[in-house]
């Protein structure tokens, strides 16, 4: 079975990305030799899928950052694509998780935004939250989950602090 996890930097106040929808505020808490477990994260997911704003900003940082693993970017616009791992589509949530499924891909990396968190979560298709909360107050911003939805009890399986006050949270529903 597809697992979706959404694994995100969040603000103390729920943002995911400054109001213009950059993420540069996040600089000031990478610390050399410290990837707060990306890279074993990373190592555990099979594929990646993201809105078409996520990906624009990721293409915008230069090299693809995200070589060798496939990728679903879900857009209802035209997008110019270049890497041959990114997938361009329009379908559902749960039409995208039947294509993962039918691949065999089974931990998949919601890589945001927060819309496209909310409409997989509206759906009760994301099964693991990895929250890494960033002590810093942005006031205003794209939020963790674009909209409202449904209400949700999940289970607190890890709390991580890091230096510099990043606390990793991890939940699974």
């Amino acid at each position: 079975m597809t697992q979706i996890i959404y694994q995100v930097a969040v603000s103390i106040d729920g943002y995911i990305a400054a109001a213009d929808g950059s993420v540069d505020w996040l600089s000031a808490f990478q610390i050399e030799d410290n990837d707060y477990g990306y890279a074993q994260f990373y190592a555990s997911i099979d594929a990646l899928l993201m809105g078409s704003r996520t990906y624009e900003q990721v293409i915008g940082f230069g090299e693809w950052a995200y070589p060798g693993k496939p990728c679903w970017v879900v857009s209802r616009r035209s997008l110019k694509v270049e890497q041959p791992e990114v997938r361009l589509t329009s379908n559902s949530p749960g039409e995208i998780i039947a294509e993962l499924q039918a691949q065999k891909l089974n931990r998949v990396w919601l890589v945001g935004g927060g819309q496209l968190a909310a409409s997989f979560r509206a759906q009760g298709l994301i099964s693991e939250y990895m929250i890494a909360v960033i002590p810093m107050i942005l006031g205003a911003g794209i939020p963790l989950f674009g909209s409202p939805g449904l209400q949700e009890h999940l289970n607190l399986v890890e709390c991580k602090p890091f230096p510099q006050g990043v606390v990793l949270l991890r939940y699974l529903r």
